[in-house]
């Protein structure tokens, strides 16, 4: 079976909670690529000058093998792992949490710590607008002007999703399958295209008059 959805943040989100005068203020961020970590620590930093620790955690993709977790300090997983117990735990992906914590003066121990870490990004995600995504892949369809009311007219018939559409010297336009659909989807718009049943295409079958590339 293949996985091709997945539950992540719509936008941006906010939590926090209090333990013995230290505070706790996690950021929840939709998060597609670990090239974004830094801007995101950098512009939560400028906004604590005076915070502590930045903690946090992340997860990308479906196969639970892109995840990362950071303590900033504080003693080895009590930040990093709750944090990301909650990402989890919300059945979430391609989200990062950060958590800032301002010192009380008191210390809270390990279990004192994992419990805070913990609320404070539960407290975030209970702010937030979960939504469901797709995992997708794009093609490129390439075909001239004679053909392109009915492959455009198939295209809204199939609901297959158009990204891009560019109409100069020939016609381009970029779409995306869903990817536990992805061969079936193919196999109708060549079908349709062709006039031919689905059972007539194969991978390999071409359509004279419009080239279809994988982006």
């Amino acid at each position: 079976m293949i996985i091709d959805s997945y539950l992540t943040l719509a936008e941006a989100c906010m939590g926090e909670y209090k333990e013995k005068g230290s505070k706790f203020i996690a950021y929840g961020y939709p998060f597609d690529d670990e090239n974004e970590l830094e801007m995101i620590l950098t512009e939560l930093k400028s906004l604590h000058t005076k915070a502590r620790h930045y903690c946090y955690a992340y997860k990308i993709g479906v196969d639970n093998n892109r995840f990362r977790t950071n303590d900033d300090g504080e003693p080895s997983g009590t930040a990093g792992k709750p944090i990301y117990g909650q990402i989890m735990s919300h059945g979430l992906t391609n989200t990062v949490i950060v958590v800032i914590r301002y010192f009380g003066g008191t210390k809270l121990g390990a279990s004192g710590l994992i419990h805070a870490y913990k609320e404070a990004s539960r407290e975030a995600l209970a702010t937030a607008l979960i939504v469901e995504k797709y995992i997708t892949n794009t093609y490129e369809l390439t075909f001239g002007y004679d053909h392109m009311g009915e492959i455009m007219n198939i295209l809204k018939e199939l609901d297959i999703e158009i990204t891009e559409k560019s109409f100069e010297s020939e016609c381009k336009v970029s779409i995306q399958l869903r990817l536990s659909e992805e061969s079936l989807s193919m196999h109708k718009l060549k079908a349709r295209v062709l006039h031919k049943s689905v059972e007539e295409i194969d991978e390999s079958t071409d359509i004279p008059f419009c080239g279809i590339s994988k982006c």
